[in-house]
């Protein structure tokens, strides 16, 4: 399993009335660990782009265990269990407060898509081949 890691803190706007995280905002949460993944491991999200490779979320399951609150400092670990060999990919999030308790469990599913054509396409060698090299380590 590769593992990055990227820090969040919650804003005010991101809080219901009682100061915990609205829970949509864990999905963007995700998304932002995400992007920071592979820019992390010198893959940004903005280079596959400009290849022709779109990544649309195919499913997105959240699970909580307790809540964020307001200006709390988030750790979220993002992980890929397998290297894709296919047109999908799998993420793993766990999301943590400062005291290091796990607050919420997730995992995504993205296809890799032609920009052009909408159609799936195959884990770009390039982004397979550096995920090769980055296991190893």
């Amino acid at each position: 399993m590769m593992t990055r890691t990227v820090s969040i803190r919650v804003r005010y706007g991101e809080t219901d009335q009682m100061g915990v995280v609205y829970h949509a905002n864990y999905a963007v949460y995700c998304e932002v660990a995400r992007v920071e993944f592979f820019r992390q491991i010198g893959l940004p999200y903005k280079a596959l782009e400009d290849s022709g490779i779109m990544l649309p979320v195919t499913e997105l399951n959240l699970k909580f265990f307790r809540p964020a609150v307001y200006d709390e400092l988030l750790k979220i670990e993002t992980s890929i269990v397998e290297i894709p060999t296919g047109a999908r990919i799998k993420f793993i999030y766990k999301i943590y407060n400062e005291k290091n308790e796990l607050l919420t469990e997730a995992y995504s599913e993205l296809a890799f898509i032609d920009k052009t054509t909408r159609r799936p396409v195959r884990c770009p060698k390039e982004m397979t081949e550096k995920l090769n090299q980055l296991k190893d380590q």
